[in-house]
């Protein structure tokens, strides 16, 4: 048991580190490409800090169980909103830029619309069907494509950086890579050392499952956002948040169920709709001040703690 602590200790500060070097080098390759940081945090982080659910989403899905890819994409989405941004704006007051606000939170509320729509029951039977998911690696596609342009357009008309302090591009891509294995392996040893001790604890899998294991897939992002907080690097952090969860849904969700129709089950339809309401309540707040402020990270974190109790008593 000892031992079992000593790694989980080693986790937490391989996840850490690793958060470290991630967004060092991601906050380095914006200044050199002269592109906002919050299009590298919507992209390049966010991508790289969803790389557990990947993982977990499409082994499910080769392996023919992948209905654990509809409850891991909701439950870390619910975890990222609330969790990530809530632990950032009790750090820093989160600013929130016109981009996300009018761009970025809006898709992120269509994706979990249409996660809500696609698991409404149809013709008897409850699941996601390989044309829906053909439907959202669509809009994926697209999605990427406006970031990619954005950044394109921003670059053009960016002022010069004097550049003091920047990294080399080899050295802050090297740090992306580094910190982006650090981050998932931390992440990975930290959840199977706490799944042990639970178990030693006597808890079941059913809790294990719904804590543990759900928030240990978005540790990732929740390290990397507090961090990019502390830095400063305001911009990576919510566009973490907001990036990991399009990920999420419109590419994760979506070539799962490509490769293999997802049944759901009747707890999908408030999951999802509650990851709408909460989407909402995160438009609303960035939209009255143009930030997250920390009563409003308060709020945030509460409404988890009343939803994860609600699912462990379900």
């Amino acid at each position: 048991m000892i031992l079992t602590v000593i790694l989980l200790l080693a986790g937490f500060f391989i996840l850490i580190k690793g958060a470290d070097f991630f967004v060092d080098g991601s906050s380095s390759i914006a200044r050199l490409l002269r592109i906002p940081s919050i299009i590298v945090g919507l992209t390049i982080v966010a991508f790289g800090t969803s790389a557990p659910e990947l993982s977990v989403s499409v082994s499910a899905a080769m392996s023919g169980s992948n209905e654990i890819a509809l409850s891991n994409v909701l439950g870390s989405n619910i975890f990222n909103l609330l969790v990530v941004t809530g632990a950032s704006a009790l750090i820093h007051f989160v600013p929130v830029s016109d981009e996300i606000r009018r761009r970025d939170l809006p898709v992120s509320i269509l994706a979990a619309a249409l996660t809500f729509i696609f698991a409404l029951p149809a013709g008897g039977q409850m699941r996601f069907e390989r044309w829906e998911g053909i439907i959202l690696l669509a809009i994926f596609a697209l999605y990427l494509f406006i970031q990619i342009r954005s950044a394109l357009r921003s670059r053009k008309t960016a002022p010069e950086d004097p550049m003091e302090g920047v990294l080399s591009p080899f050295r802050s891509v090297a740090l992306i890579v580094i910190g982006c294995v650090m981050v998932v392996l931390g992440g990975n040893l930290v959840v199977d050392k706490a799944t042990v001790i639970a178990q030693a604890l006597g808890w079941s899998q059913t809790l294990i499952g719904l804590t543990i294991v759900a928030i240990g897939t978005s540790l990732p992002e929740l390290v990397t956002s507090i961090v990019a907080a502390k830095k400063g690097e305001y911009d990576l952090s919510i566009g973490n948040v907001v990036g990991s969860n399009i990920f999420n849904i419109l590419m994760i969700l979506g070539l799962s169920t490509s490769l293999h129709p997802i049944p759901a089950k009747p707890t999908a339809l408030f999951d999802s709709a509650f990851l709408i309401l909460i989407s909402v309540m995160v438009l609303v707040f960035s939209r009255t001040s143009k930030r997250i402020n920390r009563a409003e990270g308060i709020v945030m974190l509460a409404a988890y703690a009343i939803y994860d109790i609600y699912i462990i008593l379900r």
